[in-house]
């Protein structure tokens, strides 16, 4: 993350100044919300009033007609953005091949940001009343993640582009409405997004089920079950009798030809489009292998899984990187936004090694998704947690510097995270969280973790400083908690970025944590650093962060939902 850009608060504007003002009223409750008022009294509530004022003109009304008006409007924007990268992108004998790779991203993430913007006015274009708890959650992570996108487009267009008038045509107009953003989210937040009610004592309800060993909890069709079972003799003993994943369909991948196929991005084009939740999964079950392919699975193919034979059995790789002029973003060997994602006993690599510099393993940004027992290899950006709610349970995750990145909401939970030798000269820093603003609801949650040296750092260790994290942007929200930390963390903790940058805005903390890198005493004094307590660390649990309890049991895989 050396190159990475300090915090730019950056949106295509009307969306977030819109859902705010939908919803600043709409506490439940609450009567002002059907209050017919002209826009000046919710406007004044905003930072800037006279870009609100002139939105939304004279017309009187309540909040949620100004909120869908300011919705058509930002979806009106978004799709202006898309024809403008769109005439640039189809003349590409004028770019360099730079930035056509950061273009192509921005196109990517801006046709994500059109359907997510387009999913939420079709879910508030009818409705007089408030949103339920969950219903407020869902729709602050999808804008939480707009945000993250229009942000990581702006990131790609100055560290890559190379073509003067391009980036500065599409950065201005990102730019441009760095205002809004701020505006509209905050009243969104405060609108519709309900205080939360901390749970701080949990059911024992986390799921603890047992993938490994030849051990696969699955209910089957009778139909599927014999697919299953006519697959390779090892694969028919994943089968148990414990019914709880449901599964759809399945096909085996394996390079020996016994499989349905020898490529797994074969396998997944032949998974079903917009699965629903609640349907089951399509399963890719890939053979033990080395499979050199840059995988990348799209918004349309919803509840797939992944299962392979186990770390360092079933292995994914590819070396692409930013030296090799890659964005960071396009830099991933697997790559996933598809809703509902799961994989189970695979590693990840990417190869390009700590003098590449950014070079991406997985990147996700795929909501509702899952990786149990799977290994991450890489150095410099090895795991991109791009965007919306993700969980990671008993992973090793391997790296050098903000080798665990991103602007999701996520939680690691026991996980083995191994910094790794870095290039003379530098230091680790095991996260670099990306938030950009207050009110998204993403941070990086670790619980659990066992931290210490990988085979090659562990002779280095008194040379080589670790840290726990620095803020790559202005609201970087990081907390550790209940972790083992061996003596490789600088008695600091935590780095700066660039001098004094992010360090009152940043949330950083750390809970309960052991091991002789977990004493606090020396940790920096800045003011966004906290030693919690119980209360505090429970806002950071699955149950609290991710509402983990609606979604993870249908996965399989086993969590905690409490401290």
């Amino acid at each position: 993350m050396a190159f990475k850009l300090k915090s730019l608060v950056i949106f295509t504007g009307s969306l977030y100044l819109l859902l705010s003002l939908f919803a600043v009223l709409s506490l439940a409750g609450n009567p002002a919300a059907t209050t017919i008022t002209p826009p000046d009294a919710v406007c004044e509530t905003t930072r800037y009033p006279p870009l609100c004022k002139t939105l939304l003109g004279n017309q009187n009304g309540n909040v949620f007609v100004f909120g869908r008006i300011l919705l058509r409007k930002s979806l009106s924007q978004s799709r202006r953005f898309l024809n403008q990268l769109d005439s640039y992108l189809q003349s590409p004998s004028s770019l360099s091949q730079p930035t056509i790779g950061a273009l192509e991203d921005c196109r990517f993430l801006a046709g994500l940001n059109f359907d997510y913007l387009s999913d939420a006015l079709d879910a508030v274009k009818n409705l007089n009343d408030f949103l339920s708890s969950s219903q407020a959650q869902d729709l602050q992570t999808v804008f939480s993640a707009v945000l993250t996108n229009q942000q990581t487009c702006q990131d790609g267009l100055q560290t890559t582009a190379s073509d003067g008038r391009a980036k500065d045509d599409i950065s201005s107009v990102l730019s441009d409405d760095n205002k809004l953003h701020s505006v509209s989210l905050a009243l969104f937040t405060k609108g519709w997004v309900p205080k939360k009610n901390i749970t701080t004592s949990w059911p024992n309800n986390g799921v603890h089920l047992d993938f490994r060993h030849g051990r696969l909890p699955l209910k089957m069709s009778p139909r599927v079950e014999a697919i299953f079972n006519s697959s390779k003799s090892h694969g028919r003993k994943l089968l148990q009798s414990d019914q709880s994943v449901v599964i759809t369909d399945i096909v085996v991948v394996s390079q020996d030809g016994s499989g349905n196929f020898t490529a797994i991005n074969d396998a997944i084009n032949a998974a079903p489009n917009n699965t629903a939740s609640g349907v089951g999964y399509f399963l890719v079950y890939i053979t033990e292998g080395v499979y050199q392919e840059y995988v990348s699975i799209p918004k349309n193919k919803k509840y797939l899984m992944l299962l392979g034979d186990g770390i360092n059995s079933t292995i994914i790789t590819g070396e692409h990187n930013v030296v090799d002029n890659y964005t960071t973003f396009n830099s991933a060997t697997f790559a996933v936004v598809a809703q509902g994602f799961v994989a189970v006993s695979i590693t990840f690599r990417n190869t390009a090694g700590p003098d590449k510099h950014q070079a991406v393993a997985v990147r996700n940004g795929a909501d509702l998704s899952a990786f149990y027992s799977c290994s991450f290899e890489g150095y410099q950006d090895t795991l991109y947690a791009h965007s919306l709610r993700q969980f990671y349970r008993e992973c090793d995750i391997y790296g050098t510097v903000d080798f665990i990145f991103g602007n999701a909401a996520v939680v690691l939970q026991n996980c083995n995270l191994y910094p790794r030798l870095p290039l003379s000269g530098q230091f680790n820093a095991i996260t670099a969280q990306g938030r950009t603003d207050p009110n998204q609801n993403t941070g990086t949650s670790i619980q659990n973790a066992t931290i210490k040296a990988a085979d090659d750092l562990a002779p280095s260790v008194g040379s080589v400083q670790t840290y726990l994290g620095r803020p790559w942007k202005e609201y970087s929200r990081t907390v550790f908690m209940e972790s083992w930390m061996d003596n490789l963390i600088d008695p600091a903790g935590w780095q700066v970025w660039d001098g004094t940058f992010a360090l009152s805005t940043l949330y950083y903390a750390e809970y309960n944590n052991s091991g002789p890198g977990a004493d606090t005493s020396s940790r920096v004094t800045w003011q966004g650093y906290h030693v919690i307590n119980a209360t505090d660390a429970a806002n950071f649990t699955v149950s609290n962060f991710l509402m983990g309890d609606a979604w993870l049991p249908q996965t399989g895989v086993p969590y905690s939902p409490g401290l």
